[in-house]
């Protein structure tokens, strides 16, 4: 079922910074013994100390409040881009660091989470945003330094997509894979991007 893509709430003050704590909480205790599709807002609202009706209220249903706790487990304030002073050295230390996150079990079942609840939908994730961001400032600096570089799409189509691909359907992910995507994706910089075009 579609869903209306949740507004990322952060850092709320007061009783709904305890509500939302306390219902993020449970989502995530939830999610390490139940299936994304057999979790609801009672079951969420028992487990957080919390009346439904609340829940209902500040999320409409559970697969958007799935999906805002999933994005906001990969969408994290104080996420760092990589600085190395190459963007080779960048790319691979950034594929590390997210292959690695993505492929713990409770990111993994996040994860799922955020797929089951986007059902349908085809308009733009606020996670895949937050990869975007990251990856598009890492290309400005490396072009400012005169280093080309494959562009904004060709890295999230040739390196995190796949990355995201295995995670979701149990397929293996480790260094070596993530380290060979971004090689792959590197060589395609003289090829099909120059320093000044990017996406």
């Amino acid at each position: 079922m579609a869903t209306k893509t949740p507004e990322i709430r952060r850092r709320p003050g007061g009783r709904s910074a305890r509500v939302q704590n306390a219902v993020y909480d449970a989502v995530g205790e939830l999610m390490a013994r139940e299936r994304p599709d057999h979790i609801t807002i009672p079951m969420v609202a028992e487990r957080a100390g919390v009346n439904p009706t609340s829940v209902y209220r500040r999320w409409g249903d559970i697969d958007a409040l799935l999906e805002e706790v999933a994005v906001a487990a990969f969408t994290r304030d104080d996420d760092e881009v990589p600085d190395t002073g190459t963007f080779s050295g960048d790319l691979r230390e950034w594929a590390l660091v997210i292959s690695r996150d993505i492929s713990r079990a409770h990111r993994t079942r996040y994860l799922r989470a955020l797929v089951s609840a986007r059902d349908g939908q085809v308009e733009q994730c606020p996670c895949w945003t937050s990869r975007q961001e990251q990856l598009a400032e890492m290309i400005v600096r490396a072009r400012a330094r005169d280093e080309s570089t494959p562009g904004v799409e060709q890295v999230l189509n040739h390196v995190i997509a796949p990355l995201y691909h295995h995670v979701v359907f149990g397929l293996a992910v480790d260094d070596g894979f993530a380290q060979r995507l971004v090689g792959d994706v590197l060589s395609m910089a003289p090829r099909h991007e120059s320093a000044r075009a990017a996406k």
